[in-house]
């Protein structure tokens, strides 16, 4: 950035911090820096990169290098190099979002630590910041990004205040029915957003939640809510769907039910176990965590003040992994939920991959298992069977486009079948123009034929984050300038990726047009 243009955004800065009413030691510990390197920044005689600003953007809530519509921002990738070295695992997405919602249950106050800094749960923070929840980013170490929440909830929401905008950019909001099960007798809901997957009901979460007495009418872009009557019932159901989030919403509306909720096919992953040690943590009797049979006997009021600490995200564990092995790489990728990453590991050794795997540990929660696993560079080979998800304990959903990567290093003929999901197969050819051989079967299956030599390209993000995170790591092998346009979704669900992957060996920078 020349001196010009740094002091000029650095009096736009200050400017914008004093109109907000923030101290320059306010402005820092959201940053996680300190007072003296703000005063800096406003000087114009500390270098801003593009990320610092948009962190700084978020945070205050406004535009500061460019005045009027928001920029999109890209990423340049130069490829064909080998990775090196060793990156931790950052706490799991899902696991944030579903915490976050369930905050609401707690009247005490509570902690969530180490918390992933992405847009889904900015959307969320955002959310909950509008209805009254005080959301608190807790100063982190020297220069680094705050990571710890505190949430404290008034004893009465303003729901019509709600940030509709934020609200519809994630589809977590349908989370909130849990939490809200009877805060109120008549409220609304804007419709849930996120990715372009295809059609995706709602109505498994309704049919969970009618049960326990919840009515809920969709017109005009919102979902209109009748709160049930407080009761002390016991209820069976079964979930038509073994969803995670329709899961988890019944979970919380359990949770503050003091009769016994008994809930059969609700997914074991590792989300929903999390939310339940949570739940745990804060006096609610839960028997059967792991499995697809919850017993849950809740409470009517909770107010306790608690810290929890999510556990590592397995789908960021399998993307780490998988850039390792597209580059050919030998990476130890630290911090493995290994429960939820079995099959996924089993599946690459079968086609020919090396790993090393370490002796388990457990994650700040107290519960889930760790370990650390270091890629070796491998020949690979094509499956002999199809690769396909399966609820937990199978392969995760989340995991599966990752496959379409790794197949194109392998020698053979890869079906990959997405049955879940009408458009992500789709969205998946476009790693053909990166040199991939796609061929598409239908909206749910694809076949991958190797080995591919990747070759550079410009290519659009699709609007499905998996599938786009898919084309950053297939940019990794492709020698020469990429280009990946459009990153939005790539930072719904990953903080940081771009500058983790750099740490490795990896060379990607940020820019707008």
């Amino acid at each position: 950035m020349a001196q010009q243009t740094a002091e000029t955004v650095g009096a736009i800065l200050r400017e914008v911090r004093s109109d907000r009413g923030w101290t320059q030691g306010q402005l820092a510990a959201e940053l996680g820096t300190s007072q003296s390197a703000i005063a800096r920044m406003e000087q114009g005689k500390q270098n801003l990169s593009l990320k610092m600003l948009q962190r700084i953007e978020d945070i205050l809530g406004q535009r500061i290098l460019n005045i009027g519509p928001s920029k999109m921002t890209h990423l340049r990738v130069e490829g064909g190099r080998r990775l090196s070295g060793a990156v931790d695992v950052n706490t799991s997405k899902n696991a944030g979002v579903a915490l976050l919602c369930a905050s609401l249950i707690n009247r005490g106050t509570t902690t969530l630590r180490n918390l992933a800094r992405i847009e889904e749960v900015n959307r969320i923070v955002e959310v909950l910041t509008s209805i009254g929840v005080e959301c608190t980013w807790l100063p982190g170490a020297l220069g680094e990004q705050p990571r710890d929440l505190q949430i404290r909830r008034p004893a009465v929401l303003d729901l019509e205040a709600m940030d509709v905008e934020a609200a519809r950019r994630t589809r977590s909001v349908i989370m909130l029915l849990g939490p809200l099960l009877d805060e109120r007798s008549e409220y609304k809901l804007p419709y849930a957003g996120g990715c372009d997957l295809g059609t995706r009901t709602v109505e498994p979460h309704m049919q969970a939640l009618r049960t326990f007495g919840l009515a809920v009418e969709a017109s005009n872009g919102f979902y209109s809510v009748r709160a049930p009557e407080a009761d002390r019932d016991d209820r069976t159901f079964v979930l038509t769907e073994r969803g995670d989030t329709v899961t988890e919403n019944a979970i919380m509306a359990a949770a503050h039910r003091e009769g016994l909720t008994v809930i059969r096919n609700a997914s074991p992953n590792y989300m929903v176990q999390d939310l339940c040690f949570y739940l745990q943590s804060l006096g609610v009797e839960i028997e059967g965590v792991g499995t697809t049979t919850l017993r849950i006997r809740g409470r009517a009021r909770i107010e306790q003040d608690i810290e929890y600490c999510p556990s590592e995200d397995p789908i960021e564990a399998m993307s780490l992994i998988t850039a390792a092995i597209v580059t050919n790489s030998q990476v130890t990728v630290r911090r493995v939920p290994i429960e939820f990453m079995e099959i996924e590991l089993a599946t690459l050794v079968q086609m020919g991959q090396d790993l090393e795997i370490s002796g388990e540990y457990v994650a700040r929660n107290g519960r889930t298992r760790l370990v650390d696993v270091t890629t070796l560079p491998s020949e690979l080979h094509a499956p002999a069977d199809k690769i396909h998800p399966m609820p937990f304990p199978g392969l995760n959903i989340d995991n599966l486009p990752f496959f379409a990567v790794i197949a194109g290093n392998a020698t053979g003929q890869t079906l990959i079948h997405d049955w879940v999901y009408e458009n992500r197969a789709i969205y998946l050819t476009e790693l053909n123009r990166l040199g991939a051989q796609i061929q598409l079967l239908d909206p749910h299956r694809i076949y991958v034929n190797g080995p591919t030599k990747w070759r550079a390209a410009e290519v659009g993000c699709p609007p499905a984050l998996r599938p786009a995170a898919c084309i950053l790591l297939a940019m990794l092998a492709a020698r020469g300038t990429s280009e990946l346009r459009n990153i939005y979704v790539i930072e719904r669900g990953y903080q940081d990726l771009a500058e983790r992957l750099n740490s490795i060996g990896a060379r990607i920078e940020y820019f707008q047009d």
